[in-house]
């Protein structure tokens, strides 16, 4: 069995050997391995570890080895993430393999077919609470969840609830947390219990990575993310939360950067992004970027309570046009805060995208991946700051973690205290940025 894992994998990602804890996920549900029996196994530790290449095959093989005509579950945090971390190098491995392979996008069902036996493999998305829905009614013979920590305790309860067929396992993989988060508290740590298999993973338990390639992810976090990504640890998110990845020299341009970018806009691409706000400030940033660096070159800043006069939707339409035109490019998109409903009416009305040919975009609020991504770019200084931009720096310095938050629900946010322009940096990043281009800084 060992022999026949190994062809598997190694034509298609180029693997010279396997390390101890990859051949631990490939063979641990073999009649020979002192773990056949257990109930599943979760695999956690650093990013870039090997785990999800070595699992994902495992979970497949020990599928149709064991079963024929049962239903399964592959899960992401969005069939989307899934499809592109796993499916998309998975597929080429199972057809070298000699697997036959039937995809149907609408019902998000895999059918895999070999001597002989058939089984169906049904691809689910775990992004928030509502997604238990999706997977209710449904009986398993296994479950695979990718990233399980980004999932809802709700959808994994649900799921795992359905893993009703005689023999059915479970397959865990994720990278650290926070040390109150469910996952932690409710299956690694009684992992006895349920008679789960825990292997903790870090890159040096990949054999495919180079020192050379170590060294560049070394680079890429600082703080918290570093403790989490890089070592593997479940630790608390404390203090300042860019505290580790900020540096003025590094991160703060002067007037002579700031009249380059400007005679060479004809290289960049020019957005908008809009943290929204009626009784709360608004603020709009204005950044280009040149396809490497991403460039913040000015602020608008309207605080109602230190200005003692709050502005309707309209006038911030005016002031937002006065703001656009006040640079030579056009923006290619304004991304808005979600929240800001009545203003993107007012936008409209105002046909800024039809008259402007500017794009207004929806911002993704997620706010923990937001800050990685975010932290990620300082830490590697694709992210610069003009000198001028007084609130967007005092704020962005002062982004602190909100500890009684984690210690009440077991979630991570910041303190919702002048935290307007982190939130609209975040907003621009997390939504026009592509995440290979973040992953490859």
């Amino acid at each position: 069995m060992i022999g026949n894992l190994r062809s598997v994998i190694k034509p298609v990602i180029h693997f010279e050997s396997f390390s101890k804890k990859q051949m631990q996920l490939l063979t641990w549900w073999c009649p020979e391995s002192p773990y056949h029996d257990y109930a599943g196994i979760i695999a956690d530790g650093s990013i870039r570890a090997g785990k999800t290449v070595a699992m994902a095959v495992s979970f497949i093989i020990w599928a149709m080895d064991t079963y024929d005509g049962q239903n399964f579950a592959m899960c992401g945090k969005t069939v989307g993430s899934f499809r592109r971390n796993v499916w998309k190098w998975l597929k080429p491995v199972l057809l070298v393999r000699g697997y036959q392979l039937e995809e149907s996008r609408t019902e998000n069902l895999i059918v895999i077919a070999k001597d002989e036996r058939i089984n169906y493999f049904y691809v689910f998305g775990g992004r928030d609470e509502s997604s238990q829905d999706l997977i209710q009614g449904i009986t398993l013979a296994g479950l695979y969840c990718d990233e399980v920590a980004l999932m809802p305790e709700s959808f994994v309860n649900q799921a795992t609830g359905r893993c009703s067929v005689e023999g059915a396992k479970m397959w865990f993989n994720c990278n650290p947390d926070s040390p109150m988060h469910w996952f932690l508290l409710r299956w690694i740590e009684k992992r006895d219990e349920k008679r789960l298999l825990h292997l903790h993973f870090l890159m040096d338990d990949n054999p495919s990575l180079s020192e050379a390639v170590r060294e560049r992810y070394r680079t890429t976090y600082s703080g918290v993310f570093y403790s989490r990504f890089i070592l593997g640890e479940w630790v608390m998110a404390q203090g300042a939360i860019y505290r580790d990845a900020w540096d003025d020299d590094e991160l703060l341009f002067d007037d002579e950067k700031l009249e380059y970018l400007l005679r060479n806009l004809h290289i960049m691409k020019r957005s908008i992004t809009i943290d929204y706000g009626t009784v709360n400030p608004m603020v709009y940033l204005d950044v280009l970027d040149d396809g490497t660096d991403l460039w913040f070159i000015r602020e608008y800043y309207w605080d109602s309570r230190a200005e003692q006069r709050e502005k309707d939707n309209s006038q911030y339409a005016d002031d937002l046009l006065e703001f656009v035109r006040g640079v030579e490019l056009w923006p290619s998109n304004v991304v808005i805060d979600p929240s800001a409903a009545s203003f993107k009416i007012e936008l409209r009305n105002r046909g800024l995208h039809a008259k402007e040919t500017v794009e207004t975009i929806n911002a993704d609020n997620d706010v923990i991946e937001g800050i990685r991504k975010v932290n990620t770019l300082m830490t590697r200084r694709k992210i610069h700051f003009y000198k001028g931009l007084t609130h967007t720096i005092k704020e962005l310095k002062a982004y602190v973690w909100d500890d009684k938050a984690l210690q009440n629900s077991g979630k991570e946010k910041p303190i919702k205290v002048a935290d307007h322009c982190p939130d609209a940096v975040r907003y621009y990043v997390s939504t026009i940025i592509r995440p290979r281009r973040i992953a490859n800084v």
